[in-house]
């Protein structure tokens, strides 16, 4: 099939196909559709194509995400087992802070105000390929200005931190000038001096789940685990917004309103005592 051959129905046969009988979600196939169309616009600007297919296309609907969450006592264990880990660090700034993967990796120790007891999320660490190699790139930003925020910085994360920062000082000494130099001024970096990537967080988690049988979520997924024990316990949306930096309070409202059984419980319970009894 030739680039002047391709028709509307050419690809709109390509996105039922996906859909029906490969499974593919609506979202990947919009995802697909926006690339499709970029490249035969730029073929149209070209001069190659009259006009661009893909504009007459109906793409499917963009499916509402439903974040998995953990339990507080899921939660709890998980804290217990990534003790000593790597990722230990990325679990408890994902879970408790809400941080997104980004924001965990990009934390810097100048964002750590030990004497006001604050966290500051300002910078972010990205993962990308470029020209087919693999791209750590480095923003002293958040992604919105609303991610832009600051937090508590409580007693057990305290010590988590001058734990890393007294490790770093020693693999510093034991390692001399085999250390990297480069990401000192982080705070997620590994023995030997080096960043910790986005991709190994998103790697390893699943791999500490699986070792420790417990129920299988995504690393993000511990964002929403923060929001929905947030939620649970009568934090109101406005502070679950700032809390985990939306920059649109409709978003935290889509996405984090379902509520944990232990909640549906208790309003099951509140229309209980008005329902007559025999």
């Amino acid at each position: 099939l030739l680039l002047r051959e391709i028709k509307p129905k050419h690809i709109q046969d390509y996105y039922t196909y996906e859909l029906t009988v490969r499974g593919v979600s609506a979202n990947t196939v919009i995802h697909r559709h926006a690339n499709i169309r970029k490249a035969l616009q730029h073929a149209f600007k070209l001069g190659l194509i009259d006009t661009n297919p893909a504009d007459r296309i109906e793409r499917p609907k963009k499916e509402k995400f439903v974040g998995s969450a953990y339990e507080e006592d899921e939660l709890n264990r998980l804290f217990e087992v990534v003790k000593g880990d790597p990722i230990e660090l990325g679990v408890i700034l994902g879970a408790f802070y809400g941080l997104r993967r980004s924001e965990a990796v990009g934390l810097k120790w100048d964002a750590i105000d030990f004497k006001k007891k604050t966290i500051t999320i300002r910078h972010t660490v990205t993962q990308a390929t470029i020209d087919g190699k693999s791209k750590i790139i480095q923003k002293d930003r958040t992604k919105t200005k609303a991610s832009y925020r600051s937090l508590p910085l409580v007693p057990p994360f305290e010590e988590v931190l001058y734990r890393l920062k007294a490790e770093q000082e020693l693999n510093r000494k034991l390692c001399g000038r085999s250390y990297c130099r480069q990401y000192t001024d982080y705070i997620y970096v590994n023995e030997i001096g080096e960043l910790v990537k986005p991709g190994y967080i998103t790697q390893h988690f699943p791999l500490v789940l699986e070792k420790n049988g417990m129920r299988k979520i995504r690393f993000h997924d511990l964002r929403h685990s923060c929001a929905s024990l947030l939620y649970a316990n009568g934090v109101s949306l406005k502070e679950i917004q700032e809390w985990l930096g939306h920059s649109d309070i409709s978003t935290t409202s889509n996405i984090y309103t379902h509520l944990n059984f232990a909640s549906k419980v208790a309003s099951a319970n509140a229309i209980l005592g008005v329902y007559p009894s025999k």
